[in-house]
């Protein structure tokens, strides 16, 4: 258990890519120790090899020392990109699963979220990470109060204003993460089984056909139909040519909401975007929408409480 006494250590591993801009990567380290949190480095914020933060023995080396780290109660990704489906066979899962650590990233994070799912039902956060959400200019002031609410209490509530929306009341685990992340497990040891679920998504920079065949594969694999809502977050960096002719996202999702018996609600303001929530995978969660907007409540995950 954590010393109520001594400050929130945040350890930065970088289990994907590397971070584009070290420059940047410094500015977001002192931010958060503007912010009172203690960072722990167990990776190099300068170091590359190829497209990855460093070999695949070391960033696997990076989480599982961050993981034994007795000063580390968050876990955050330094940032996304690609490496984390390399290290996925070789990651000590019953050691993250059981460290009390919590494990905060998304894009590429989804991987580890989904294994984490599967190893026990353990608990981690979708949410910012360090390059790009804490070092931008400036930080959102939106994601770093829900960052800092929603893991310093057992419970949190997101609330959107939106129309269009279909009226539901659905309770569920909450799960899900990057769309391509999650169409890249289904079959593997790390998809994680969830019946009756909340399954969030979100992904950047692909073609609402693209967008439209990862969901079909979900579809077809039985996924999609097996839950009890579907909440989509942001799908941005899209770029339409004249041969799709008037084919878009809104297509996708008229299409998605024709076919599948589910309820679909759009709007969460979660993805690759500045102004992000934290949520709590594998949390237990309530989800209540009306024609005006929609109220996603998460209780019963492990929290920073303060003593």
């Amino acid at each position: 258990m954590r010393d109520p006494q001594r400050s929130i250590g945040i350890g930065i591993v970088a289990p994907s890519s590397y971070a584009p801009d070290p420059e940047g990567a410094e500015r977001a380290i002192a931010l958060l120790r503007a912010s009172g949190y203690r960072v722990i480095l167990h990776c190099d914020p300068h170091q590359r090899m190829e497209r990855f933060a460093a070999s695949d023995a070391e960033r696997l080396a990076h989480l599982h020392a961050a993981s034994r780290d007795p000063e580390v109660d968050i876990v955050m990704a330094l940032r996304g990109g690609y490496g984390l489906s390399r290290l996925l066979p070789k990651i000590d899962w019953p050691l993250l699963a059981g460290s009390g650590k919590l494990f905060v990233g998304h894009s590429d994070f989804t991987a580890l979220h989904m294994g984490l799912l599967v190893q026990g039902g353990a608990i981690s956060f979708a949410g910012p990470m360090l390059c790009d959400d804490f070092s931008r200019q400036p930080p959102s002031p939106f994601m770093l109060a829900h960052f800092h609410d929603c893991l310093h209490q057992p419970s949190a509530t997101i609330t959107v204003e939106q129309s269009g929306n279909p009226a539901l009341q659905a309770s569920g685990v909450l799960w899900g993460g990057n769309l391509a992340m999650l169409t890249h497990l289904v079959g593997s040891a790390y998809f994680p089984q969830v019946d009756g679920g909340i399954l969030f998504l979100e992904d950047i920079n692909e073609h609402p056909f693209r967008i439209e065949r990862m969901l079909l594969q979900l579809l077809h694999a039985g996924v999609l139909a097996r839950q009890s809502a579907i909440v989509l977050g942001d799908f941005s960096g899209q770029r339409l040519a004249d041969i799709d002719n008037g084919y878009s996202f809104e297509s996708v999702l008229a299409l998605l909401r024709t076919t599948l018996s589910v309820p679909i609600v759009t709007g969460l303001p979660f993805g690759h975007i500045a102004d992000k929530v934290t949520l709590a995978v594998g949390a237990p969660a309530t989800l209540k929408a009306d024609g005006s907007g929609w109220q996603l409540s998460m209780q019963g995950y492990p929290a920073l409480i303060r003593g």
